[in-house]
């Protein structure tokens, strides 16, 4: 029978450690030396010495840990769905993709740089002794075959799973080898993604004062920013709901980089799941972190790239290569710039921003050789235009694809404020950069394009002085709150037709159905006013018509690859894109269809015409 002997310790204030032997006969061939702040575990030539700043190690064995999201992980494990660790080897290098081993197994390593490199709160220290070939570049290609597979996608690395991932190795391990184990826990790494965990998760989304609590909580475990970045990202990838669309994000780009390129249809499916995570409050960063590990300059369509060409001959022609250089670039060429800018954003293109960082540095290197300070000035002038992009482009698609969005006099000033300096360089120009491609996206919804409408036609207004701060920042949020009951009572109604009310057509049934979830709501303390009777109505409008879908029209679309019947219902039927395509997913899942032809049916809607095998 496999036995585990395990202990249990802190080596400092900030690293708490359980070491586990474990063999059929471990009580003989188990040794430790413990001591202050030290560790020392060792047997068939292999050792681990933990002290109060690192460990050292000596014969075969390595580290291993659960992928955080976003740390950087070769390709061919991105490509895996089902590799969830990341797994190293003493001794071990790639060389052209490939794995090479070597005898230099013997070395050390900080628990700072532990946790930077691999996961920020849980690493897992190991060696084997037994039955293995002589030399330690035979023994760990013995330790690759025997438990690489298993460790590098079991679903046990990760705090408090020792016993769980020792039972589970223990079948490889059979007789013939004693597992040595170290789990390696930063503990206040673990604290604030605990408390990060707690806040984030239930409603996925974070409230002004516990994000000033994970801040003090930071700030008192003295974690720095980086650290502090990777934990909450994360935590936000594992809620199941951030997961499934960031996979599938990541799936297609993956896809594309094995290949090389990218189709417009695949394009558009990337820019399908990055409007829907702004919906879902998904966190860009997530987005932006598979972006910057899967980018190829080879993904953008050559005829795409005019815009770069563009980008180049302003910035190295008119900033660096010119002998003669005015204090600042021309409107023309600022707003060829922004345009650019918004392309490059919409393509997901990476290599308008490694042109913008190296134009940067070729800036620096200029003016340190002597070159007029007014080149920095030049630079810095388009730097500020970007920057205010940046900051305006979130601002303004937040507010439409997200219900509750902090809308109020500061961020009203703010956008002002950009109105203005983009207005100054070409009239409209605000208006094209950020609304006309938002309004033009079969993706926004009822109550985002009102809101839109309302910021756009607002913000002029509050210019030319027909209208207040205070006015605008109550129509929108007038709108935020109604688009807050509509999703409650499409809740509410819904379950309870569901449950309680086989009839709802008539006017009657609807109006009694009507005070009975307004009564609810009320003891709930959900609602304090009336229920619109034309906001309810339109709830139960919209039901019906997703009853047709769901009963009529979806089984049709699976059955016959009908895409126009499903293109039409979706520009037709007044119900937010994003809304349908969740009911057709939890449709698939609900009957057990395969996935792979949903998305074909999506695809085909794209194309104009689906195929099924």
């Amino acid at each position: 029978m496999f036995q585990e002997i395990r202990l249990h310790g802190h080596i400092n204030e900030t690293i708490e450690y359980f070491a586990s032997g474990a063999a059929h006969d471990i009580y003989r061939g188990y040794f430790y030396e413990p001591g202050d702040e030290k560790l020392r575990l060792f047997s068939g030539g292999s050792e681990l010495v933990l002290d109060s700043d690192g460990f050292q190690h000596r014969g075969n064995g390595g580290t291993f840990c659960e992928y955080m999201f976003g740390v950087e992980q070769p390709l061919s494990d991105l490509a895996k769905g089902d590799v969830r660790n990341r797994l190293v080897l003493y001794g071990a290098t790639y060389q052209e993709n490939e794995l090479v081993f070597t005898q230099r197994t013997d070395g050390g390593q900080s628990y700072e740089t532990l946790f930077f490199d691999g996961n920020a709160v849980c690493n897992y220290l190991f060696f084997l002794s037994g039955d293995l070939q002589r030399g330690r570049q035979a023994q760990q290609e013995d330790i690759l075959r025997l438990l690489g597979k298993r460790l590098k996608r079991s679903v046990n690395v990760g705090m408090d799973s020792t016993t769980e991932l020792i039972a589970e190795l223990g079948d490889l391990l059979s007789d013939r080898f004693s597992l040595y184990l170290v789990c390696l826990v930063h503990k206040k790494h673990r604290s604030f993604f605990d408390a990060f965990s707690h806040y984030y998760l239930p409603e996925k989304t974070l409230s002004e004062t516990a994000q000033e609590e994970l801040n003090q909580l930071a700030a008192e475990l003295d974690i720095d920013r980086y650290q502090q970045e990777r934990i909450r990202i994360d935590v936000m990838y594992k809620h199941p709901d951030n997961r499934r669309i960031v996979d599938e994000y990541k799936n297609i780009l993956i896809d594309c980089n094995l290949r090389g390129s990218i189709t417009a249809t695949e394009n558009a499916r990337l820019t399908r799941l990055k409007t829907l995570s702004v919906r879902n409050k998904i966190p860009v960063a997530l987005f932006f972190t598979l972006d910057e590990m899967l980018r190829h300059d080879k993904l953008v369509h050559l005829d795409e790239q005019d815009y770069l060409a563009e980008t180049r001959q302003i910035l190295e022609g008119v900033l660096l290569h010119e002998h003669q250089i005015d204090s600042g670039i021309n409107h023309d060429d600022m707003i060829r710039l922004l345009r650019a800018k918004q392309q490059a954003s919409d393509n997901r293109d990476h290599v308008f921003e490694q042109i913008l960082l190296e134009t940067g540095k070729a800036c620096d290197e200029k003016i340190r050789d002597g070159a007029d300070i007014a080149l920095l000035e030049s630079f810095s002038q388009i730097v500020t235009f970007f920057d205010r992009f940046d900051s305006t482009s979130a601002h303004i698609s937040q507010l439409a694809f997200m219900e509750s969005v902090s809308f109020g006099e500061q961020l009203v000033r703010s956008l002002l404020g950009s109105r203005q300096a983009f207005e100054e360089l070409s009239t409209g120009l605000f208006y094209d950069l950020f609304f006309k491609s938002l309004l033009g996206n079969k993706y926004l919804g009822r109550y985002g394009r009102r809101k839109l409408v309302t910021l756009h036609e607002g913000l002029a207004a509050i210019a030319d002085g027909s209208k207040t701060i205070d006015g605008l920042v109550a129509e929108v949020t007038s709108i935020q709150i109604e688009e807050q009951l509509y999703r409650v009572l499409l809740d509410v109604v819904k379950e309870r037709i569901r449950n309680l009310y086989s009839r709802y057509t008539t006017s009657r049934e609807q109006e009694e159905l009507r005070l009975e979830v307004e009564a609810d709501l009320r003891s709930k303390g959900t609602i304090e006013q009336d229920i619109p009777k034309e906001l309810f109505n339109k709830v139960v409008v919209n039901i019906k018509k997703e009853a047709i879908y769901l009963h009529s029209l979806l089984p049709e679309v699976i059955t016959k690859g009908n895409t126009a019947l499903r293109e039409d219902f979706l520009d037709n039927s007044g119900l937010d894109r994003f809304y349908i395509e969740e009911l057709e997913r939890e449709y698939f899942e609900l009957h057990q269809l395969d996935p792979e032809r949903l998305q074909q049916i999506r695809k085909g809607s794209e194309e104009g015409k689906v195929a099924f095998a």
